[in-house]
């Protein structure tokens, strides 16, 4: 590399820099969304961000090529490894390899980044943030349903209101069920069938126009981008249309005879009869059971038209969606939409293990519901309060051992403190504590330290004075928010400034 070449500072496409209120906000969060599973009796774990490629699957986008929708490189014994793309694929992993120490069912949380090698865009990233919770080893849908309780109280708890929400469940079992009527079941259409899932799952972002238009020949997106579509034939496509749009009749409260597929006869008797589709409708109805005699029937609901987009579930399904409103970049009132989802996937440990372990749980998308505590003006987003900042106002040696007592004291006693520690004189410091946020700066010039005094200078207070004040000759006179205390009075001087700040503030002419 050339000796001048300076290489530019900027960040990669679909990655973000974080920083201040939105990363104590974050904390928050997450803070609230643990508390919650640890009350389920669910334990942490943590998974390495790197796994061998072929411990992710075979359920990734292009699993032939390494580096697509994966990140991968080769290590020194010429083995791939790749960034995760999920946080389950790592927790089944981690379950297969310890699997005769761990306590079955095995109850486990994690929170995360995971990374996809896809094409970035407005809010879709390369790089974001997951909080899952899983359990692993329970075959019964009380599972499943536990999970979506779950999931109603980690966002009440976040501060999403009861009634601004809804946990809707479907079942994998329900859709194999049209898969196999309409044509494309079996591992010969294993390829297609995964095209229409993702088609299926993308009904919230494209609508059914959308949708239909990616089971059928394909679709091209406002950049002349062109996805591929599964091929349906429009017989085909038909059914799976009804369901989304609620015209299948399906109803986990009812049976059969309540098929109607949007008035395909034939279709609707191949529904009634076949195997899958029926075991799919009696596990939704346990469900349905289950969470109304724990309460949670006006959270919980049973929807035939949710659909997960990975191959990898075969049971129930669920979306935590935001069913309030905020306004889209045209103007126009939409919902807000899912901000977490899951279910059941009891072949995905068996990849390892040759035989079936039953395993069932959810993730929560971590900005998607940051963003959604923000629209309801419920996020918690105020930065940790900035340190207290020690001026240098003579740098000799002593004096520094000096001011580096005082902030050892400070420190010691609950504050955050800094000492200066640029090259720079009065102004220069006073003008760093104001870009740090600082509250307040101790001054202490010789004079202060022959009187055994230091100077405080309140800079929240001293603005808000200075704003009323109407020209320089009064500034000086009055000299805001300034004054002189003892040292051994330091700490308790320092908390009072620090209180009157998180008091209410009040008009000067009040």
């Amino acid at each position: 590399m050339a000796k001048d070449f300076k290489p530019k500072a900027r960040l990669p496409r679909g990655l973000a820099d974080r920083t201040g209120p939105e990363l104590s906000a974050t904390h928050s969060m997450l803070d609230k969304i643990r508390a919650v599973y640890a009350l389920y009796g669910f334990d942490a774990l943590e998974t390495p961000m790197m796994e061998y490629t072929d411990a992710l699957g075979k359920f990734l986008p292009d699993q032939d090529r390494p580096n697509e929708g994966v990140f991968s490189l080769k290590d020194d014994d010429e083995q791939w490894l790749s960034l995760r793309y999920d946080l389950t694929a790592p927790l089944a992993r981690h379950v297969a390899e310890h699997y005769d120490t761990l306590p079955k069912p095995f109850r486990s949380y994690r929170a995360g980044y995971v990374f996809r090698n896809e094409k970035p865009g407005p809010g879709r990233f390369r790089q974001f943030m997951q909080f899952d919770a899983d359990t692993v080893g329970a075959p019964g849908v009380q599972a499943d349903a536990e999970i979506c309780m779950m999931a109603a109280d980690t966002l009440e708890a976040v501060g999403v209101p009861r009634g601004d929400y809804i946990i809707r469940v479907n079942n994998r079992k329900v859709l194999d069920g049209v898969m196999e009527v309409i044509g494309i079941g079996g591992d010969e259409n294993f390829g297609r069938r995964l095209t229409v899932l993702r088609a299926i799952d993308k009904f919230d972002k494209f609508g059914l126009e959308g949708v239909a238009l990616l089971l059928g020949a394909g679709r091209k997106d406002e950049s002349g981008d062109f996805t591929k579509g599964a091929g349906l034939d429009e017989r085909q496509s038909a059914v799976v249309l009804a369901m989304l749009s609620g015209e299948s009749g399906l109803s986990a409260d009812g049976d059969g005879a309540q098929i109607e597929m949007g008035g395909d006869v034939e279709m609707a008797a191949a529904l009634v009869s076949n195997a899958s589709f029926q075991e799919g409708m009696t596990e939704l109805r346990d469900i349905a059971a289950l969470v109304a005699a724990a309460g949670y029937q006006d959270r919980v609901k049973i929807d035939p038209s949710v659909v997960r987009g990975l191959e990898y579930y075969t049971g129930p399904v669920y979306e935590a969606e935001l069913t309030f409103e905020i306004r889209d970049e045209k103007g126009h009132p939409v919902r807000f939409g899912s901000v977490a989802g899951g279910g059941r996937y009891d072949g995905l440990v068996a990849r390892f293990k040759g035989e079936k372990v039953p395993a069932t749980g959810f993730s929560i998308g971590v900005s998607r519901l940051l963003s959604a505590l923000a629209a309801l003006g419920k996020l918690d987003a105020e930065a940790e309060l900035a340190p207290v900042v020690v001026l240098v106002m003579d740098k000799q040696p002593s004096r520094i051992a000096d001011y580096m007592k005082m902030v050892s004291n400070l420190r010691a006693n609950g504050i955050r403190a800094e000492m200066y520690m640029g090259g720079g004189g009065m102004k220069a410091q006073m003008k760093y504590a104001d870009k740090r946020g600082a509250p307040a700066v101790i001054i202490q010039g010789s004079n202060e330290k022959e009187a055994g005094e230091v100077q405080i200078k309140d800079l929240v207070e001293g603005a808000r004075i200075a704003a009323s004040i109407a020209d320089n000759a009064e500034y000086r006179a009055v000299r805001p928010a300034q004054f002189a205390v003892k040292e051994s009075e330091l700490v308790d001087a320092i908390r009072g400034v620090l209180e009157r700040r998180a008091e209410p503030t009040l008009e000067l002419d009040d």
